[in-house]
This record gives C-alpha cells, structure tokens and sequence, in this order.
C-alpha cells in the first residue's frame, strides 16, 4: 500500500507541474503577441538606418567624399582592444535561448583572443552576467533589469561609454550580440560589429550612386557623428526589443514541451499505479482465499 501512496504523490506532482507550465506557456503566449508587434514595427526602422548608415559610409569610403575624419567610418588596420556586448534574459526556463547567445559570445571572445585582440566584455541579462560571473570571467559593465523591460533612455546610456571610447581610440570596434526573433518557432543569433560601420559589402567598382554628402565644414562633421549615434544607440535598443520577443518565444515552446512531457509522464504514473493496485487485489484475493482453504 505504501507504495501505491508514492505512486499516487507522484501523479499529484507531475500534474500540479503540468498546470503551471501549461499557465506559463498561454502567459508567453500572450506576451508575445505584444513583444512581436513591436519587434516587427521597430525592425523596418532599424533595417533602414542601417541601410542609410551603410551606403553613408560606402560613398565615404568609395566616393572619396572629401571634409570627413570621422574614425567611425575608417578601416582600422590594427586593432587592439574591442567592446562586446551581450544581451540575454533576466530569467530562464525557456530552453537553451541563453545558452545560446552565451556560446556565441564565447565564440567571439576566442577568435578574437587568437588574433591577439583585446576584449572587454559588457552584458545585459541576468542569465548571462550569473555565467560569466560563475566562471570568473570579469564584466567591464552590467546592468540587470533591462532586457525584460527595453528602455530607449537606459539603454542608450549603457552603450555610451563603448562609443566614447571607441572615438577617442581606446577601443578600435565594438561587438553586439543577441539571440533574435525570426518566427514564432525559431530564434536566429545575431553578431553584429556596430562599430567602425561595416563596409564590405558595398561594391565600390559597380556603384553608380552620386554622392549626396558635401561635408567640407566641422559642423557637418559633428552631424554625422550624431547620426551615427542614434544609429548604434538604436541598434543596441532594438536587440533588447528583438531579444524580448526571442525569449517569450524560446519560453512557450519549453512551457509545450514540458507540458506534454508531464502529460506523458502522468500517464504513465497512472498504469503504473493501475497495475500496482491490481497487483495488490490479487494478493489479497490469494491471501483470503489461502486462509479460507487452511480453515477447511
């Protein structure tokens, strides 16, 4: 009988956990039809300023726009020191979402070490700062709380200092890294170097484009540097909005999996325990009709 006790405080358990995550899966659900309506509005913005920055410094680069300094657009040749910045979720259960991006930045770190680069690591996200802090991994910078409420303001702040430091040569690029919303079944990792803004990809010898810039002054200097501001500013907002929508994502899909794992396993708990009580009658059967016979 005790153990028909075990087996019934099992099936109690496993569908006591079953509810709550089947509860945690419809509250992601929820959140992420609001997380993905904002990504999709703010990544047509975000796609767009990185196509102007791009062909911005394709003409500079290419076009030879004369009047510009800005270190933002150089090719640096030998760079010793990067920032990377990692952003991950505040909480977990929701598969390997941060795992992830944590491996991701594992990655750039190593490749970036064998070329005798420098790295400052930066981080956003609870999950990822326990990580590198449990493997003694030091973190220039930290913030905890903005990842699962993205702030334009705050995050804007937090990056600033990379970009201060990267215009007055302290550091020659930085790195940002997060694990991306694609679809609502599939997350899709982004390494991304904001700065010096990447230029490889425009075809100087096929472009035709006329320059639109007449930067001769420093006060059109300072405007450009400006926007390139806002464009890094806003590319290091969006990764926590795309990251946002990632991890409800990431989290509804563990909720199901757990869901119907503890579906399965509550079944099988209950022949288990089907089997376990037959088995007892049976006993008790053979016991009472045993006494009967030695009563004759």
């Amino acid at each position: 009988m005790a153990n028909l006790k075990e087996i019934q405080r099992q099936i109690k358990s496993v569908t006591n956990t079953q509810k709550t995550t089947r509860a945690m899966k419809l509250v992601s659900t929820a959140k992420l039809r609001r997380a993905e309506e904002l990504a999709k509005r703010s990544r047509v913005y975000a796609d767009k300023t990185n196509e102007m920055i791009s062909d911005l410094a394709g003409q500079i680069n290419c076009l030879k726009v004369g009047g510009i300094e800005s270190r933002c657009f150089a090719q640096i040749d030998e760079v010793k020191m990067v920032d990377v910045i990692f952003v991950t979720a505040d909480k977990g259960l929701c598969g390997g979402f941060n795992m992830r991006t944590i491996k991701a930045t594992i990655k750039l770190m190593n490749e970036l070490k064998e070329k005798k680069i420098k790295v400052r690591i930066r981080g956003v996200g609870k999950k990822g700062i326990e990580f590198f802090k449990y493997n003694d991994v030091e973190l220039l910078d930290k913030v905890i709380g903005l990842s699962s409420k993205p702030d334009m303001q705050r995050s804007a702040e937090f990056i600033t200092t990379s970009i201060k430091d990267f215009r007055d040569g302290v550091i020659d690029g930085v790195y940002l890294i997060h694990n991306g919303y694609k679809n609502i079944i599939t997350q899709e990792m982004h390494v991304d170097r904001l700065l010096p803004v990447m230029v490889e990809d425009f075809d100087c010898e096929k472009s035709t484009k006329k320059s639109l810039l007449e930067l001769e002054s420093k006060d059109d200097e300072k405007m450009l540097d400006s926007l390139v501001t806002k464009y890094v500013e806003y590319n290091m907002y969006y990764s926590l909005i795309d990251s946002v929508a990632a991890e409800h994502s990431a989290r509804m899909q563990a909720m199901d999996a757990a869901t119907n794992n503890a579906k399965e396993m509550a079944k099988s708990l209950n022949v288990k325990f089907n089997k376990a009580r037959q088995e007892s009658i049976t006993t008790e059967l053979i016991e009472i009709i045993s006494g009967v016979e030695s009563m004759k």
